[in-house]
């Protein structure tokens, strides 16, 4: 069994969970298998939590719908590795070690690097192509002297939201199915 600690620790170094835990999400509202979330998501392995924002690849897969999902999760989890695979290989800032940017810089230095390589692409064709702690028992959080109770209220809120074990399980369950709806019932097997 995977040790969840380590997807802990890698959050805890993540500046956009600490953006979401600041009650600072990127407005995100969809609808699947007719139920509205308002939280987007990253496809996650078994290391991280069992929280809303990830959908984690389904360990051992039962019945047709979750093998389904499993492997489209998959490919889409093999797609993303492989576009950072492909930026790598092209722009060597992107090997070098990430801590020693800030944060705005990275998504500056990834953004620069995603469209100079999509240009490429469109000038030469795809064949250029394939060349804080969260879950630390009695966390202590730090709050700002100037920051207000409502403040304070929305960052506990969105920490309560982030966690929510039964959404993520929702979630999840409502992806295998509007999958299967939508493209794996080709056999008519549940």
């Amino acid at each position: 069994m995977p040790d969840s600690h380590n997807g802990v620790n890698v959050l805890q170094r993540s500046p956009v969970f600490r953006r979401l835990c600041n009650g600072e999400p990127p407005p995100c509202n969809y609808t699947v298998n007719g139920r509205d979330y308002n939280m987007g998501y990253y496809l996650a392995d078994g290391i991280y939590p069992q929280w809303a924002a990830f959908v984690k690849a389904i360990a051992e897969p039962r019945g047709n719908k979750q093998s389904h999902f499993a492997t489209m999760q998959e490919a889409a989890r093999k797609n993303v590795e492989r576009t950072f695979g492909v930026l790598q290989a092209r722009w060597r800032i992107m090997r070098s070690a990430a801590m020693m940017w800030e944060s705005e810089t990275l998504w500056q230095l990834m953004t620069c690097c995603v469209v100079l390589h999509n240009m490429i692409v469109e000038d030469e064709g795809d064949a250029v192509a394939q060349t804080h702690d969260f879950e630390a028992p009695g966390e202590q959080v730090e709050i700002a002297e100037d920051q207000d109770v409502a403040q304070l209220m929305n960052f506990l809120q969105m920490h309560q939201n982030l966690r929510n074990q039964q959404v993520h399980t929702q979630l999840l369950n409502d992806l295998v199915e509007q999958m299967w709806i939508h493209n794996g019932n080709q056999g008519g097997n549940a």
